[in-house]
């Protein structure tokens, strides 16, 4: 992994840094966005990337801070979905809206980030919110303020095996890179709802992303489930031999924001314009991502052996257009709430409404 480096960013190590101090006070919204109503609702709402739902043009005032202020960005460049962090660096959206930021990179260590956010050694991240939904109801203190994208995950089975539908993976055997990672919760919620048990009918077992596609090659596991650009890159270099058969932008999920921005709460509560300032920053890059994926990818690259082509063609296939950070977000988690409860992740007690409440802050109002 490549470092990011610019005159105002770079990354170090997750290892031997402290806190950052808090920072900022209140913010005026630069993008619009409509409301929608029940997870239900959300659910079965327009089709995918309704940009006019999820933002807008920036209205005249965005937040820049002066003096500039030093904030820590938690973020794992293994995954290509969270190319709005680079872009934010290097195509000065973090620049533009007075942020002097050090990126941290953590690998690919999801739970490491949220850990690091909540404890003050760093400020913000992008991560899934499947993945953190479980230590945020454990308390805590993080809560999301925008989502970024949708649809980087997917599930690949061999094309011999005759396996077309997620109905006939019953008594079969899943490689994920972790038993708590958010493609394996992904796809243990769309088992649950064909009336498979995720823990009794199928078996689970957790490689290094590198390995997955070996293990399916010699038949350890009859099916994969990962985000990109790992399950890209596995899929494409075995020639035809690895198909899609499912991913997160199937059926009412197309609708929904995977990765989300998280910051963590004494600096919402205490300094709520370096708040808004990070989640402007976020929207704006997210958006030129969607705009611009070809760029996106070249930046991309720079901490990737893979090629910028081929990264722009993995962001082209994902919503980067998506990322709500009015209360269509705060219903998007209320889904996802209900759905890691129905496989028993989080508590039968926990109410989504309030739980999504507590855990979403509109910090542009």
């Amino acid at each position: 992994m490549k470092s990011i480096v610019n005159r105002r960013a770079f990354v170090r190590s997750a290892i031997g840094f402290s806190a950052a101090a808090p920072l900022g006070l209140a913010a005026a919204r630069t993008f619009g966005a409509s409301r929608v109503g029940s997870p239900t609702a959300l659910i079965d709402s327009a089709p995918i990337c309704r940009v006019a739902d999820t933002v807008a043009a920036p209205l005249a005032a965005p937040v820049i801070l002066s003096p500039r202020k030093p904030i820590r960005f938690a973020w794992s460049g293994t995954g290509v979905c969270t190319s709005s962090v680079p872009v934010a660096v290097h195509r000065g959206y973090f620049d533009k809206h007075g942020l002097d930021v050090e990126v941290v990179n953590f690998s690919g260590a999801q739970d490491q980030i949220l850990e690091s956010i909540a404890t003050g050694k760093t400020d913000a991240g992008v991560s899934f919110a499947l993945q953190w939904l479980k230590p945020l109801e454990q308390g805590l203190q993080v809560s999301f303020t925008t989502g970024v994208h949708g649809g980087c995950i997917h599930l690949l089975v061999p094309a011999k095996s005759g396996i077309k539908e997620l109905s006939q993976l019953r008594g079969k055997t899943i490689g994920s890179t972790s038993m708590v990672s958010a493609s394996k919760n992904f796809y243990a919620i769309q088992l649950t709802k064909l009336g498979i048990d995720p823990n009794a009918d199928v078996q689970w077992r957790a490689y290094p992303g590198e390995v997955l596609g070996l293990a399916i090659q010699k038949g350890e596991i009859d099916a994969i489930v990962d985000a990109d650009p790992n399950v890209n890159l596995i899929e494409k270099r075995s020639n035809g031999e690895l198909i899609t058969i499912n991913t997160n932008l199937d059926g009412p999920y197309r609708t929904l924001s995977c990765c989300g921005l998280g910051i963590r709460n004494n600096l919402i509560e205490n300094e709520r314009e370096t708040a808004a300032a990070i989640t402007q920053a976020i929207l704006e890059a997210a958006e030129h991502v969607a705009n611009d994926p070809a760029d996106a990818g070249s930046v991309f690259a720079k901490y990737s052996t893979v090629p910028a082509a081929d990264l722009a063609d993995m962001l082209r296939q994902h919503t980067h257009h998506h990322h709500p950070f009015t209360p269509v977000l705060k219903d998007e988690l209320a889904v996802y709430i209900s759905d890691m409860k129905l496989i028993g992740v989080l508590k039968p007690s926990t109410d989504p409404t309030r739980f999504a409440n507590r855990i979403y802050k509109d910090v542009l109002v």
